[in-house]
């Protein structure tokens, strides 16, 4: 039996679930997985590969938690487009498909193929799964399988909690499932939102005493440019978490003046090693450090490289290729360490731009833009160019009444004062609003 279940038998009657203004108790949660195993039998073997269709709800978090008990391979899916569902669906070898309707699971049968062999080593240690898919930013999304038992067992042995945590990310992403496992696992209440803008998180975080809220800064600006701050009465924040991206040291500093009494942490993890554990230097430093029993990390040519007792089993459609043999997952992540240790990172080694041989890091030069009064957000990133190579560009979105031509004279100018002269943007994009995706993270042009 799972701790989880001794876990949830203990709680009880404690609130485990906020949705749609409707509460539930760890009681009725471990009643309705009951009741999915009952329904599975007959209809859904040990061993089989399902996917749930849908994002975050009582029902969909219950049909998790009764495929992990079924040892199953659990392939979580948000998407609403068609063509999307159907290629993950595809790619991660899914048996069968199940929906919330009406309050109940339908379950659809795919055509059975050949499982790739990371299912079959999972079926034969009778272990459950999870298969999660990568943004696919840079190509192709990839399918990872992490042995579900293990990941779980992570969460053992956590102090009891009475607080009320905000589900902030996807119900397919692994900071999202962080939060939900770290939730349960510790008899908190989960809230889940019924969209994820800011006026509605802001609206949550008011009515149900919110005091953590797990975050990006792309969401944490979006915050700030609406004033939803200013609408709703946040005083029960004690914390914000941000991951995901970078942080623009200028942004935090814009945060930290409009939550003064909030403590920022800066989280990290990656789909393929878990969620980390760490601590900020301070609320208003982007410098932090690694510090979980379960990970190693070391620094290989300013890149983050991570072992972890969590990681994935391996991509079912893709080579290992940011992995070495000996298991160390080369995260992308260039970084900077600081004489106590502590690390910053400052971009992704994908989106750095090459100007005449010198390194750009779009962070950098997005931090010093935030900090013009005028601007409300931007974006940075490389174009082709016949003589250097790469130029820099940016989308902004600048405050009303500022055309092209004057809102590349004010970036330049100031640009001027903190930049190297390759640094400045030499094209500025006026633009409605930054393009991000569903996860709350920039999509960079490349």
């Amino acid at each position: 039996m799972s701790y989880l279940i001794e876990n949830f038998k203990k709680f009880d009657s404690k609130l485990a679930i906020i949705h749609n203004d409707k509460k539930y108790t760890y009681k009725e949660l471990l009643e309705k997985i009951e009741k999915f195993l009952n329904d599975f039998k007959g209809k859904i073997k040990k061993g089989e590969v399902v996917a749930i269709l849908g994002d975050y709800s009582f029902e969909n978090i219950a049909l998790l938690l009764a495929l992990y008990l079924n040892k199953n391979i659990i392939v979580p899916i948000t998407s609403t487009n068609e063509q999307e569902i159907k290629e993950r669906l595809r790619e991660a070898n899914v048996d069968k498909v199940l929906k919330i309707r009406n309050g109940k699971p339908t379950i659809d049968i795919l055509e059975s193929k050949e499982k790739h062999n990371l299912i079959k080593n999972l079926q034969e240690q009778s272990h459950s799964g999870l298969i999660l898919f990568s943004s696919g930013s840079t190509g192709k999304p990839k399918a990872m399988i992490h042995d579900f038992d293990n990941l779980i067992e992570h969460y053992k042995g956590k102090k009891e909690k009475n607080i009320n945590m905000l589900i902030f990310l996807m119900f397919d992403h692994i900071g999202g499932l962080n939060t939900l496992l770290n939730i349960l696992s510790t008899g908190a209440v989960a809230i889940i939102p019924k969209n994820r803008n800011a006026d509605e998180v802001c609206k949550i975080i008011e009515e149900y005493k919110i005091k953590v809220l797990p975050s990006s800064p792309t969401f944490l600006n979006l915050l700030l440019m609406n004033k939803s701050y200013e609408k709703y009465d946040l005083s029960s924040l004690r914390m914000i978490t941000y991951g995901t991206e970078p942080m623009p040291e200028s942004l935090l500093k814009k945060l930290k003046e409009t939550f003064p009494k909030v403590r920022f942490l800066q989280t990290f993890g990656t789909s393929e090693t878990g969620i980390t554990n760490t601590y900020s230097k301070s609320s208003d430093s982007t410098l932090m450090k690694i510090d979980d029993p379960d990970i190693e990390y070391k620094i290989v040519n300013g890149e983050l490289w991570l072992r972890s007792k969590t990681q994935v089993l391996g991509y079912l459609n893709a080579p290992m290729n940011s992995f070495t043999e000996d298991g160390w997952f080369k995260t992308g992540d260039l970084v900077e360490v600081d004489k106590d240790g502590y690390i910053k990172i400052i971009g992704r080694n994908k989106d750095i731009i090459n100007v005449g041989g010198e390194k750009v890091f779009p962070a950098e030069v997005e931090s010093v833009i935030l900090e013009i009064p005028e601007v409300i957000d931007c974006m940075v990133y490389g174009e082709k160019n016949s003589i250097t190579g790469q130029t820099v560009v940016v989308d902004v979105v600048m405050k009303e009444g500022i055309d092209k031509k004057e809102a590349k004279k004010i970036i330049r100018k100031y640009c001027k004062q903190k930049l190297d002269n390759y640094k400045i943007p030499t094209k500025v994009n006026l633009v409605e609003k930054i393009n991000f995706g569903d996860r709350f993270k920039k999509i960079r042009r490349r």
